[in-house]
């Protein structure tokens, strides 16, 4: 098994966000900040390393029946452990992802992979994968909200960037805003990839 080419998968050709589309919700709602692009992406990373890994090992105890309750308890309980850590150790990120921490449960991006990968591979590969995916949605998001924080703010990571003259575009900081940084990023991508 080729496991540079799974963890790499996530990354590039099959990205969550850029190539899949998968987990919306969260990628346009937290990504009003670099910070809380990469708090959201490292939790799901966690998530889904976690999750795959408990899933590839139980896959053969699992009735076909509630294969999918099953994954969704498995995921419910590594979201749990993230969210009480956060609100335990990083008190200021919690408050700002808030309700977006529970609702990691219903990531179709967590969910696809227990499905696709965890219940049908190996548990080194399905930890390389969620490792893979996780870091390709992290990267992602951080991008997405690191773009929307600067034009929307003239910040990065919460540090003035551009001098005093710059005029925010704060409907960047808004919801439509992740809507237009998003197609952006994704018209620029397709256009590199169709030049490759």
């Amino acid at each position: 098994m080729n496991y540079r080419k799974i963890f790499l998968n996530g990354i590039t050709k099959e990205n969550p966000v850029f190539r899949l589309l998968l987990g919306m919700c969260p990628t346009l709602a937290v990504t009003t900040s670099a910070t809380n692009g990469i708090g959201m992406g490292l939790a799901a990373t966690f998530v889904l390393v976690g999750s795959n890994l408990v899933i590839s090992l139980i896959k053969g105890f699992i009735p076909e029946k509630i294969r999918i309750p099953s994954f969704i308890v498995v995921i419910a309980t590594f979201v749990t452990v993230v969210q009480l850590i956060m609100q335990a150790f990083i008190p200021s990120l919690y408050e700002s992802l808030g309700l977006f921490i529970p609702l990691i449960v219903v990531n179709c991006i967590i969910l696809q992979r227990a499905e696709a990968f965890a219940s049908k591979n190996k548990p080194f590969a399905s930890i390389i994968d969620g490792l893979g995916m996780g870091l390709g949605f992290t990267l992602a998001i951080t991008l997405l909200a690191s773009v929307r924080e600067l034009i929307g703010n003239g910040t990065l990571f919460g540090l003035q960037i551009m001098g005093a003259a710059y005029q925010p575009a704060l409907i960047f900081i808004l919801a439509p805003g992740g809507f237009i940084a998003l197609g952006l990023i994704l018209a620029l991508l397709n256009l590199v990839s169709a030049k490759e």
